[in-house]
């Protein structure tokens, strides 16, 4: 693909390729699991599209080049920029401040350096990438400058930017010294889009406070006559995609060995989420163990396996975390365990999406008790997976999915004993009830997949580029 051919770019911090290693020495490129990319690319082939992120290593310059039909670009990172830009600003500074301060958030000038400066490489790199007039979607909290800066540079494209993340209200996010520079990166954007109402209504009411452009409702009013949309777009998952693969022979065997490997116990709960400190771990993790101590499980009856798929593990706090879940973890299986019998199985490590399914269908009851989550996709696709409308889901009622997912059993994370009463309340329902909940979560998931989501974002962003349009082109 030549320069500047691309109808449609997708930036993100990241490129949907991992490289491994194979035994013999050589490397080769493989897709990552995740939604975004099966979503958009059927738009990237129709389109001539390119997809621009960082590759995942340190001081390298890598050639754009194609993988299974998609054209990559890369961005290189230094190490130092890992740590500044990545590790630094996006990871220790706004990770925390957009996720209600769950722990504190660091604000180093040389880290939003840092930020300005791989920010200011993206947008360079997809101003020589897309074609005039192409539609460019940026995506999460990584790169909120790249809007503005890519618009500097290519006044003709349609810019779009999707948060992955909860955008936090005003008393949060004023703590950041750099509020209005962010806010100005953002409004590059023909349409900026979050996972909830609420955070676009939060962005909106910052945007008239902190940089003084008239609203209305979920429109900015720009003194150079443009105006700027802001909307929430839930995001989802493959979920027919995950029910195909949760029905296939091979996953409903190894769903069968993982519940024998437990002991086959009468009731399995699960918990699958990145090692990090917005995901409620430990708060869950007590829950579980004081309902064992205290009798209301019992220990040959229960047991509560957790995923944490390692995350971050050069930040500090990450670091932290990961020690005080250990602890927590043998705690709980030293003082009530038996011999063979723990009743926390606890797993540091990432599995394919195979084993996933298999865990979803082994499970009796997932609990996804994040402290705040943009969406929280694992409990999506837990529903996904139980075509046959049994389980039960505990959930956040501080996680996006929330709002959509309202068969759960929902908790406040912070309560313990109610978590406790919830979790009580889940196994020992009837299998009526839970079915009657199940069914209600899984229409849901079905009829809003990833790829509405993908397409209603593309339509809107299509469509706000010319409002006197009546009949916007869709992507």
């Amino acid at each position: 693909m030549a320069t500047g051919t691309a109808d449609f770019v997708v930036i993100a911090n990241r490129l949907p390729v991992d490289r491994i290693t194979a035994p013999d020495g050589s490397t080769m490129w493989r897709t990552s699991p995740g939604g975004l990319v099966t979503a958009l690319e059927p738009v990237m082939r129709r389109n001539g599209g390119a997809w621009i992120g960082w590759h995942g290593a340190a001081d390298e310059n890598l050639k754009p080049f194609e993988h299974n039909g998609l054209h990559l670009v890369p961005v290189p990172l230094s190490d130092d920029e890992i740590a500044e830009y990545y590790e630094g600003f996006s990871n220790s500074t706004l990770w925390p401040l957009y996720h209600d301060v769950v722990a504190p958030p660091e604000f180093h000038r040389e880290w939003w350096d840092a930020y300005v400066r791989v920010n200011r490489r993206f947008a360079e790199q997809a101003a020589k990438v897309a074609k005039p007039d192409a539609v460019v979607w940026v995506q999460d909290y990584q790169l909120q400058l790249v809007p503005t800066m890519l618009r500097e540079l290519r006044p003709d494209l349609r810019i779009g930017f999707f948060l992955h993340i909860p955008f936090p209200p005003a008393e949060l996010f004023q703590q950041l010294p750099w509020r209005r520079q962010i806010l100005e990166g953002l409004l590059g954007a023909d349409l900026v889009g979050f996972q909830m109402p609420g955070a676009a209504q939060n962005f909106v009411r910052l945007v008239r406070q902190r940089v003084g452009h008239k609203t209305h409702r979920d429109m900015i009013y720009l003194p150079d006559g443009r105006t700027v949309l802001a909307q929430a777009y839930p995001i989802s998952i493959d979920a027919a995609g995950f029910e195909e693969l949760a029905r296939t022979p091979e996953v409903i065997a190894r769903a069968a060995e993982i519940r024998e490997s437990l002991g086959s116990p009468k009731t399995m709960l699960l918990g699958i989420d990145r090692l990090d400190y917005t995901k409620g771990l430990r708060q869950r993790l007590r829950a579980f163990g004081e309902l064992i101590s205290d009798g209301s499980l019992h220990v040959d009856d229960a047991v509560f396996v957790q995923v944490a798929t390692p995350s971050r593990e050069r930040v500090d706090q990450y670091k932290i975390l990961r020690d005080d879940i250990n602890r927590l973890v043998g705690r709980i299986n030293g003082d009530v365990a038996r011999i063979g019998q723990q009743p926390v199985t606890y797993l540091h490590a990432s599995y394919p999406r195979s084993e996933m399914a298999a865990l979803y269908r082994a499970a009796d009851v997932m609990v996804v008790t994040p402290l705040r989550d943009g969406m929280n996709l694992v409990a999506k696709e837990y529903v996904a997976c139980r075509y046959d409308d049994r389980g039960a889901l505990v959930l956040s009622e501080f996680a996006g999915a929330a709002s959509e997912l309202k068969g759960a059993y929902q908790v406040n994370p912070h309560d313990i004993n109610g978590m406790k009463s919830m979790m009580l309340e889940a196994i020992n329902a009837s299998p009526r009830e839970k079915a009657r909940r199940m069914k209600a979560m899984r229409k849901q998931v079905m009829e809003n997949d990833i790829d509405l989501w993908a397409s209603n974002f593309l339509r809107e962003l299509t469509s706000v580029r010319d409002p006197h349009a009546k009949n916007p082109r869709p992507v």
